[in-house]
This record gives C-alpha cells, sequence and structure tokens, in this order.
C-alpha cells in the first residue's frame, strides 16, 4: 500500500497509549459567540449562567494592574512568581516554598497527578465531582476508581474504604463542583486522620471563598499536621479573572519540589501574575460578590420552589436544579438566549447546573426556564 500522509498519520495515532485514545476531552461550557451564530441571536441579548464565573466581572484593582503590566509583555514573567507567591504566603501564613502556581487551578490538579500517579497505581474520586479528576488521572495512565455519592455529596467512608496499596491520589472538591454540596469540616479534619501516608489527598477548594465564614475549614492550619495535604484554589471565581488562568496549591515544600519538576516554565503569564496579585488585596470586591451570590442563590432557590422543581442546596456560586428532561429543558433555553450547563457527564440527567448572575440575568432565566418547562 503506499506511504501515503494519510496513511502515516493514522499508523501514527495508532501507535498512541490506549489510555490517551480514550480520552473523552472536557467540554466547556458554550461560549455566547457560539450561541448568536447558531441561532442567528444578538449577543447582547444572551445571558451565560454556565461556567460559574462572576457576573461582577473582574475585580477592578485586578484590571488596573493589567493594564500597568502590559508595557513589560514582550518580557517573559517571572517563572517563580515571587509576587504572587509572597502575597499569597502573607495571606494564609504558609512558607513561599509551600506554594505552586498554576494556568488556573485544573493545571495544579494536572501537576498533582502527574507528580504521583502512573501506569499501575490509582486514583479515588467521588461520583458527580469535576471531571478534571478522572480526566487527569486516565492521561497518566493510572486508574481511576470512582466512589458512588451520598446524597450528591461525597461519602467519605466509602471513599477511605476504596483505597488500597496502590491508591496514590484521592480528590475531593469542597464544595464540589457540580452538585455544589460541603463536607463538613471537622469530618473532614478526622477523615484525613485516618488516610495512610502514602496517597496525596488533593483538597480542591476552588469555591471556598463563597462559603459563610462560620463553614470555612482551616484547611490551611492542617498542612502542618498531614505533610500528604494538597490544597488548591482558584483567582476564576470570585476575583474574577477566569480569563486570565491563576491558579494555586499549598502543600509540604517536599510536595510542591516535585509538582514544580513536572511544571512548565512560565505557566502563568504575566499578565495574570500582576491581576491575580492585585486582585488579592480587594477586599471590597470580594464583599461584593459574596453579597451578590448570596442574594442570587436565594432568588433562584426560590423561584424553584414556584416551579415546584427539585434542587441540590449549593455552596458555590452555581446550583444544580432537576429539570426532568435536561436535554430538551436546555435545548429550549438555548432557543431563548439563555446558556446553562447540562450535567448528563457527571451522571446528572435530570439536571441542570446554573451560575448566579446578576438579579436581572436570574429572573430572565426563571422566565426562560418556566417557558420551556411549559413547552
Amino acid at each position: 500500500m503506499p506511504n501515503t500522509t494519510a496513511n502515516r498519520i493514522t499508523d501514527i495515532c495508532d501507535l498512541a497509549p490506549g489510555y490517551i485514545r480514550a480520552i473523552a476531552p472536557y467540554q466547556p461550557g458554550k461560549p455566547i459567540s457560539e450561541l448568536a451564530r447558531e441561532f442567528n441571536l444578538d449577543p447582547a441579548r444572551i445571558i451565560k449562567l454556565a461556567s460559574n464565573e462572576n457576573p461582577l466581572g473582574a475585580s477592578p484593582l485586578g484590571m488596573r494592574a493589567v493594564g500597568e503590566a502590559l508595557a513589560d509583555i514582550a518580557r517573559y514573567p517571572d517563572g517563580n512568581g515571587f509576587e504572587l507567591k509572597r502575597a499569597l504566603a502573607e495571606r494564609y501564613g504558609v512558607d513561599m516554598p509551600q506554594i505552586v502556581l498554576g494556568n488556573g487551578s485544573n493545571d495544579v490538579l494536572e501537576l498533582a497527578a502527574r507528580a504521583f500517579l502512573g501506569a499501575g497505581l490509582e486514583a479515588v474520586y467521588s461520583q458527580h465531582a469535576f471531571a478534571v479528576y478522572p480526566l487527569a488521572t486516565q492521561a497518566t495512565g493510572a486508574t481511576g476508581i470512582e466512589v458512588p455519592a451520598r446524597n450528591f455529596g461525597h461519602d467519605l467512608d466509602a471513599m477511605a474504604r476504596a483505597v488500597t496499596p496502590r491508591t496514590r491520589v484521592v480528590f475531593v472538591a469542597n464544595p464540589n463542583n457540580p452538585t455544589g454540596t460541603l463536607a463538613d469540616a471537622g469530618a473532614l479534619h478526622e477523615w484525613l486522620g485516618r488516610l495512610p501516608a502514602h496517597v496525596a489527598v488533593v483538597l480542591d477548594e476552588a469555591y471556598n471563598e463563597y462559603l459563610q465564614p462560620q463553614l470555612v475549614a482551616d484547611s490551611v492550619g492542617w498542612l502542618k499536621e498531614f505533610p500528604n495535604l494538597i490544597i488548591t484554589r482558584t483567582f476564576s471565581k470570585i476575583y474574577g479573572l477566569a480569563g486570565l488562568r491563576v491558579g494555586y496549591a499549598f502543600a509540604s515544600p517536599a510536595v510542591t519540589d516535585l509538582m514544580n519538576r513536572v511544571r512548565q516554565p512560565f505557566n502563568v503569564n504575566s499578565l495574570a501574575l500582576a491581576a491575580a496579585t492585585a486582585a488579592l488585596t480587594d477586599a471590597e470586591f470580594v464583599r461584593r460578590s459574596h453579597e451578590l451570590n448570596a442574594a442570587g442563590m436565594l432568588q433562584l432557590t426560590q423561584g424553584f420552589a414556584r416551579l415546584r422543581l427539585d434542587y441540590i442546596p449549593s455552596y458555590g456560586n452555581f446550583v444544580s436544579v432537576r429539570v426532568g428532561a435536561a436535554n430538551a429543558v436546555y435545548q429550549r433555553l438555548l432557543e431563548q438566549g439563555v446558556i446553562v450547563r447540562p450535567v448528563a457527564g457527571y451522571g446528572m440527567p435530570e439536571h441542570l447546573r446554573v451560575t448566579i448572575g446578576l438579579a436581572s440575568e436570574n429572573e430572565r432565566f426563571l422566565e426562560a426556564l418556566a417557558r420551556a418547562l411549559a413547552a
């Protein structure tokens, strides 16, 4: 057979590891521009409540820092992220060698997987948990162990029982995405003490800043007790820097050293570093975002009650609601210029996940949802 270009491409792709070829890529929320093209809609009339973005936009202090940093974009960023690490260390009372920076918290999650997983090893995570956990696990050739959820939340006892001598990573999202459930801080601390030392526990706290103060765990303080603990957080949510992609992890210096060995050089760009450093001090923006989220959560859940819809009580900036034929309802919402997130891929085929928006966006969604359900 002639050695054509097509044959060569087919052959080389067949040689890729089976676990890579079997990966189903992560599906992000539908962009406004894509929906506008599909249905010939005015982009200005479309509302997007699909990706857990901050409806207030970005931190003003972060935005200002981006403008000031533009003059230096011909230079490579600080590959060590010194200023951002120093700001994080001062805020949270950790040492700078305990911090790893990433291109969003997704990047940091993948660094943890690459540092500790490989063929013949296992990672444990919950049913209905963040899709990146199985993806990051599979990309290393390791085996993912999905533990059935309890009332849409993490069953910590069952997850502990799922740990074997081959387990190297356990992923826990708290609050969890897409269900919004929260594991009690005391129960989580006790559970950490029961896990063997050979397991790295990745505690994903992407939505931590949306918690009410009395619910916030002293997870950073737990680092002194548990050298196998890795805490991941992000600037994409309450700080509104999703487009710049900045995440970070706290862990023991020995663990961060391993993660930095597999980290790409300059994985956080200079504009993102500047914005995150400034946004970390923007207490007023965080306060406004927190208050708006609490009011919007009440607005949506009261609306669901009026529509007689069940929803999962959420501690994030989103809520998952059971609508029955979710894909059909999702399509009817799209036709009305409203983007939410179907979560059938998370084992929740009857639910839609809705990000908390501005009051006007929440109201428009509820009106569109009522029409979609009645169709």
